[in-house]
């Protein structure tokens, strides 16, 4: 498809997956087929009533994993739990939270890291030169500012395939 893999995942069991930009339906897709190129597992989150009949075989099957998302609970702790519970696990997530154009990244994969003590991947999709980007694999730090400049760098030229609808990642 004229696409390019640029970088190789890191060799962990555990990390959080950031995959930005997430700006159309079809960057679901995508990732399907790079996890087959990469031939990684890929896990992520999502609320409880996906995991229930008729569909939540195949969720689960796609790496999926359920999480109690009411208000009552912590998602940044249930995550982080999650986390800790298993031998390996590579939690994706999207930190814009949503397909259309924010000014700030929501910042929940930053604290799931930090208090399940992994690192974080950086993965781009790069619609304008046709790239997926793997970044190495990034600690946190005491700094979130610092940490989050390193994120802009590393995404700084992508374009998602709703060009108008992604920027850089800001606090």
């Amino acid at each position: 498809m004229g696409w390019k893999l640029v970088g190789t995942f890191p060799k962990i069991d555990k990390c959080v997956v950031i995959v930005a930009p997430h700006t159309s339906n079809l960057d679901f897709f995508l990732g399907l087929l790079i996890r087959r190129v990469m031939n990684e597992e890929f896990n992520f989150v999502g609320k409880r009533s996906l995991f229930k009949w008729p569909y939540g075989w195949y969720f689960r099957w796609m790496g999926g994993m359920p999480v109690d998302r009411t208000k009552n609970n912590n998602f940044v702790t249930a995550c982080a739990d999650l986390i800790q519970k298993v031998d390996k696990i590579h939690l994706t997530l999207a930190p814009e939270g949503t397909r259309k154009k924010v000014t700030q990244w929501k910042t929940g994969f930053y604290y799931i890291a930090k208090e399940a003590d992994v690192p974080i991947v950086l993965v781009a999709f790069d619609y304008g030169n046709k790239q997926v980007k793997v970044s190495e694999a990034h600690s946190t730090s005491e700094s979130i500012e610092n940490d989050f400049q390193k994120y802009k760098a590393f995404y700084e030229g992508t374009s998602g395939r709703i060009k108008n609808n992604f920027t850089t990642p800001s606090l």
